[in-house]
Order: C-alpha cells, then sequence, then structure tokens
C-alpha cells in the first residue's frame, strides 16, 4: 500500500511515516494543504491521512475538493479537535473516517487496515499469475504451491507488477508506486530489486514470468 500523510507538524509526521513503514507502507509526507492536494492529485494512493489544521489549504477544503475531483481514496483524517460538529464537518467533506490527537499508534495502524479492507471489498485479494499466488491478506507468495520469501520492499515490488499483469509497467510508474515520490529516478535500485524477483520467482522453472521490455520497463504474465 502507498499512503499519503498530510500533516504540518513535522515531529508528528516523522513519528507517522516511521511507524507506517515499520509495517511495510509506502509513504508520502506534505507539510501543507496545497502540496497535499497536488500529490494527490496526480499520484494514485491507496490511503490518505489528512490533518485538519494545516497552512494554505486547511484539511476538509483538501477533502472536498479531492472528492469534486472525483478521487475516492480512502481518507482518515487527523485532528486535535474533538468537538462533535468537527467530526460531523470532516465526514460530510468526504472523510471516511476521523482520529482524534493523540492518539495510539496501534489504533492508527488498525484504522488504516480498516479502510484498506474497505476499499478492497468488492475485490478479491488473491492475486494469480500462471501458478504464482500473492494472498494481499497474510502478504503470502507461492509458486506452485512452495512458499517464496519476500522482503517487504520485494514484496511491494511483485504485489504492483501483478496488479498490472500482462501490461508493461515503466521505471516511472514503479517509483511513483513503490517508492517515496523523493526517490533517485536515475539510480539502478529498480533494475537491481527486479532482477532480484526474477531470481526467486522465474529460476527453477520452465515458465519465466517477470521479463524486461528493453527500454520501455517490465512485464510479468503468465
Amino acid at each position: 500500500m502507498k499512503i499519503l500523510l498530510i500533516e504540518d507538524e513535522k515531529k508528528i509526521a516523522s513519528f507517522i511515516k516511521r511507524g507506517l513503514k515499520e509495517n511495510n507502507y509506502t509513504v508520502d509526507v506534505a507539510y501543507d494543504g496545497e502540496k497535499g492536494f497536488y500529490l494527490a492529485d496526480i499520484n494514485t494512493y491507496d490511503l490518505i491521512i489528512l490533518d485538519v489544521m494545516l497552512p494554505d489549504k486547511d484539511g476538509i477544503s483538501v477533502c472536498r475538493d479531492l472528492r469534486k475531483l472525483k478521487i475516492d481514496t480512502p481518507v482518515l483524517m487527523l485532528t486535535a479537535r474533538n468537538e462533535v460538529k468537527d467530526k460531523v464537518s470532516g465526514l460530510d467533506s468526504g472523510a471516511d473516517d476521523y482520529l482524534t490527537k493523540p492518539f495510539v499508534f496501534d489504533e492508527l495502524l488498525a484504522r488504516v487496515r480498516a479502510l484498506s479492507r474497505r476499499k478492497r471489498s468488492e475485490k478479491t485479494t488473491t492475486l494469480k499469475v500462471a501458478d504464482l499466488v500473492l494472498d494481499q491478506l497474510t502478504r503470502k507468495v507461492t509458486r506452485a504451491g512452495k512458499e517464496i520469501i519476500l522482503t517487504s520492499r520485494e514484496y511491494s515490488l511483485l504485489e504492483y507488477l501483478m496488479l498490472n499483469a500482462s501490461q508493461v509497467v515503466t521505471r516511472t510508474m514503479i517509483s511513483e508506486h513503490v517508492w517515496e515520490d523523493d526517490f533517485d529516478t536515475f539510480t539502478n535500485v529498480i533494475n537491481v530489486y527486479v532482477n532480484y524477483l526474477r531470481n526467486k520467482i522465474n529460476d527453477g522453472y520452465d515458465k519465466k514470468l517477470i521479463s524486461s521490455i528493453r527500454g520501455v520497463g517490465y512485464t510479468i504474465k503468465g
């Protein structure tokens, strides 16, 4: 999952980002409403964690304007306010859930999981390409019934490839979804991780599922 965190208090933002990354989420951070709205508009995220009190553009306005653009990414609002009318305003603007500061990180994590489940409730949580199976709930990956152990980054990369099975995904697409927005696209890190995956997914099998399209990107297909 790739999450956009819009939070102007940098200590809180750092704390949340660190905790989410430790739980295998990819996180982009914006410290004001305008930057957050811009990132949410041009990128695809699985979840937005949005503070209400923000400089330049408040969270209520950010959420309302995103919904006007038909961006239906789940939004979890954070605020120091705890009055009912403030919660109602947040939910009426299009937010999906509301968490009042200060909060226990485990509760935030539980709400993140709940919103992600709700988002994909009508979709299967099992991805398949030929005999390769990825379970998004348990994060277990198998090929021909044999479990394949992946690092968190390898898992995120494979999940993205499988979500776009039979399509060519470019380095830019991968960097935007699997890495943070400050990722240096001129490095060879993506090539390295694709090679790691190929070694684990392809080696030992007659059918090679992951392949490179020279000068374009990568694809996975059965």
